[in-house]
């Protein structure tokens, strides 16, 4: 399995991100479906600047939208995502993202194509965060609630379960405005003993194999 968690954007280490990539990195998908709840001309401002970024580094990136996979139970999304060798998984509302996946079926797709580690999953903020058990205690940085305004549907509690832990990005991060929230998110963790690990901006936790380690 290899995964490249970051705080925040590409973070401090995109050469690490490169290496799991490999020497022929293939296409890079950039699902941007935190943003599903912000207005279209900021959610496609959003794509656009991940994709311009991934395209500094040399990558191949094109969006892939899950919203046009909702309600297909033909397993589409999972043939669509054969043709990419890495997802871009950006920030935004962690509820609105796991409720795109499930609704999609890319939440399946995406834990078997990792459990065969064909894929390298790549990402940050609500793009890491969504891998772990639960998405409880997100509540006080997301609103959930956004699902229910944006799809007129329930939010999903469980997250991926690729992580044995939550994921808790911009913690000690004061240019970032979530600073404040995400770090009582890791104190609610704490304080009911949840296994979590904080990174600040700039870190990345990066997992390749039996290897695993922030930088």
């Amino acid at each position: 399995m290899r995964l490249y968690l970051s705080s925040f954007r590409i973070g401090d280490h995109p050469d690490r991100l490169l290496k799991l990539l490999g020497a022929e990195p293939g296409r890079i998908a950039v699902i941007a479906n935190a943003m599903d709840s912000a207005p279209d001309d900021v959610r496609r401002a959003g794509v656009e600047r991940e994709t311009d970024a991934l395209a500094e580094l040399g990558l191949d990136a094109r969006e892939l939208d899950l919203r046009e996979f909702f309600d297909d139970r033909s397993g589409r999304v999972e043939v669509v995502l054969e043709a990419f060798a890495a997802v871009w998984v950006r920030g935004g509302n962690t509820f609105v993202l796991r409720y795109a996946m499930a609704r999609s079926g890319a939440d399946t797709a995406l834990t078997s194509r990792l459990g065969q580690d064909t894929i390298v999953y790549a990402g940050y903020s609500a793009g890491p965060c969504v891998l772990a058990p639960s998405l409880r205690g997100l509540e006080l940085s997301d609103r959930p609630g956004d699902v229910t305004k944006t799809w007129g549907d329930e939010p999903v509690w469980d997250g991926l379960g690729i992580l044995d832990h939550a994921f808790v990005p911009h913690v000690d991060s004061p240019c970032h405005p979530g600073t404040e929230v995400c770090e009582r998110v890791a104190e609610r963790y704490r304080a009911d003993h949840i296994p979590h690990r904080t990174l600040r901006d700039g870190q990345v936790l990066v997992i390749d194999g039996d290897e695993s380690g922030i930088i």
